[in-house]
């Protein structure tokens, strides 16, 4: 009986000593990851906050559940400013399962994929003259199909041009907490994707989620724009 009682005080001393080392309510702690584990989709700060008493310091946390589960079979990431357990990147092998091989997207979709990824807010006439080619229609819906990018807004330049941004789901597939997190310059020439000395006056672009200065929000109530592929001095046909 009496090794009993020592083994609940000493759990009991351990959960304090804890709450010392760690700076987080251990009781908080549990209700977060419960949440966590059980929600059927990745939670912000702020749904966290809702449902956790008041006063829980949701940042801290994260963090400290972040170093709970740092080496364990999963772990907690944040992709898209919201929160969710995965699988630890080095055990992903025991879950793959074999598919039937999935469509894959044309050299075109890659391309316009990365320069609205990179450049957007942007239009498709801007698309276009990036690329120095012309853009078929497909292209763009079928990176909307995938659900990897979305019309975003209205340009207020002449013929009110739709843009496009990427979508959560965008950030999901590339474990990107946001589009601030993309490769910058020296990531990609690290990939082999530039060159160790680029071009002068080459730059990687800065996007942004926030709408530009002459960025309407996309009301879906005015027509499409339609582009003069003459104006663009751009070769005829689609890619």
């Amino acid at each position: 009986m009496n090794n009993i009682i020592q083994l609940q005080e000493a759990a009991v001393e351990s959960v304090e000593q804890n709450d010392v080392v760690s700076g987080v309510n251990t009781e908080h702690l549990r209700m977060a990851e419960a949440l966590l584990f059980a929600s059927g989709e990745p939670l912000d700060a702020k749904s966290l906050a809702a449902q956790l008493p008041e006063g829980a310091d949701v940042p801290a946390l994260l963090v400290e559940l972040q170093k709970v589960y740092e080496l364990r079979g999963v772990t907690l990431v944040c992709v898209a400013d919201k929160w969710l357990f995965r699988t630890a990147p080095d055990l992903a092998f025991l879950l793959r399962r074999e598919k039937p091989e999935q469509k894959r997207l044309s050299r075109a979709a890659i391309e316009t994929l990365a320069i609205v990824a990179y450049h957007q807010p942007v239009t498709r006439a801007e698309i276009e003259d990036i690329r120095g080619v012309a853009l078929s229609k497909g292209t763009i819906d079928a990176l909307m199909e995938v659900g990897w990018i979305k019309i975003r807004g209205r340009k207020r330049t002449p013929g009110r041009p739709v843009t496009y941004g990427t979508t959560e789901a965008f950030l999901v597939q590339f474990g990107l907490e946001n589009v601030g997190h993309l490769p910058g310059m020296d990531e990609l020439k690290a990939a082999g994707f530039l060159e160790s000395v680029p071009p002068s006056g080459f730059d990687v672009p800065a996007p942004s989620e926030e709408f530009a200065p002459d960025e309407d929000p996309y009301e879906g109530d005015e027509p499409e724009e339609v582009v003069d592929e003459g104006e663009l001095d751009l070769p005829p046909g689609p890619v």
